[in-house]
């Protein structure tokens, strides 16, 4: 079995794997590898070069085209258009490894083993890491125990806080912001059902963020909206998506603006909304979208959601505390700490009780 990494441990992974190590990482389809690799590595300056093995019908595709060399009459390989011959590094990313012909295979061998193409090098510094879909739902080819012990393996699951995180700092809608929150597990659901012509559609973070580009400009959903999305994430998860809409909950900005008025509807919440409702706050900070508001205003209210909290429902509470104290979130409790002392005092005597 693999070892199971999140998307901070991926960075960190990328970050202390010297570059002759290949890696390997399995998970679901529309998680976010090649999105995270290509803007880590582009950060670096490298430049991504992503090759799906599993559309390639013949080692051509990946070797290049033969050709005579009329110096020697042999023949050699036109490099590929990928081939960086400027001779600086990049980032070989062989996605759908596990999805690839055998002959395809046999080539990305020599590729992974001596790091060289139809005897042409890879410049020295480059990396290769690869992607396998793990899952019962694919068409998948059976690696060569020879292959898979080139690569370091890393099975791929990022949390749904994390996804949340960056759909935050993303400006994503935040109706499917509030709707993943409160329904993580849909994030990367299997798809429970089957459309009538056969075909299985379930969502996933690649599609829940098409969905979301797709009701940012669309304030009022009529029922044909739900059916356009209901094609990108599957039948059930855009009607309970669509449900959804229907309840008006509390927003950050509505907390952080007027809590009198917030108050009304803090009364009539339940543990798992006023829950939901910290995860919002927490995430809101974060991505310094409570520096777009007036900063006394934020202090003020902020201030009488922790007594509401603090007086009302200790559990809540409890949760509030273990966010800011955590290692996910710093930006609330940096803003506590430096303009709400009273506030800092209370959160420390509390954890200090625990």
């Amino acid at each position: 079995m693999a070892i199971a990494i999140n998307s901070k441990e991926l960075l960190t992974l990328l970050e202390v794997t010297p570059s002759w190590q290949n890696i390997m990482l399995t998970g679901r389809h529309g998680i976010g590898k090649s999105q995270i690799l290509t803007k880590y590595f582009e950060s670096k300056g490298m430049r991504v070069v992503a090759l799906f093995l599993g559309q390639m019908s013949d080692p051509g595709d990946l070797l290049g085209l033969p050709n005579k060399d009329e110096a020697t009459g042999k023949t050699t390989f036109m490099p590929p258009y990928w081939f960086p011959m400027d001779g600086k590094p990049i980032v070989l990313f062989l996605d759908e490894l596990n999805r690839a012909r055998p002959e395809i295979l046999q080539t990305v061998m020599d590729l992974v083993l001596n790091r060289k193409l139809a005897g042409r090098p890879l410049p020295e510094g480059s990396r290769i890491i690869s992607a396998c879909n793990d899952g019962d739902e694919y068409q998948l080819t059976d690696l060569d125990p020879a292959l898979v012990s080139r690569f370091n393996i890393y099975t791929f699951r990022p949390s749904a806080e994390e996804w949340l995180l960056w759909a935050e700092r993303e400006g994503l809608d935040e109706r499917v912001i509030s709707f993943i929150s409160a329904n993580p597990e849909i994030l990367d659901r299997s798809a429970d059902t089957k459309e009538e012509q056969g075909l299985e559609k379930d969502p996933d973070r690649r599609a829940w963020e098409k969905v979301a580009r797709l009701l940012e400009n669309v304030p009022n959903p009529l029922p044909v909206h739900q059916k356009v999305v209901a094609g990108i994430i599957g039948i059930q998860a855009a009607a309970q998506l669509f449900l959804s809409f229907r309840k008006e909950d509390l927003t950050p900005i509505d907390l952080l603006t007027d809590f009198k008025k917030a108050k009304k509807q803090l009364d009539k919440y339940e543990l798992h909304q006023l829950s939901l409702l910290n995860d919002a706050l927490a995430r809101f900070f974060e991505t310094d979208k409570a520096d777009t508001l007036e900063r006394k205003t934020v202090c003020e209210n902020l201030k009488a959601y922790h007594d509401y909290l603090l007086k009302k429902n200790r559990e809540a509470y409890a949760h509030f505390v273990s966010l800011i104290d955590g290692t996910g979130y710093k930006q609330m409790l940096l803003l506590i700490n430096k303009e709400m002392p009273e506030t800092y005092k209370q959160i420390v005597e509390f954890i200090q009780t625990l």
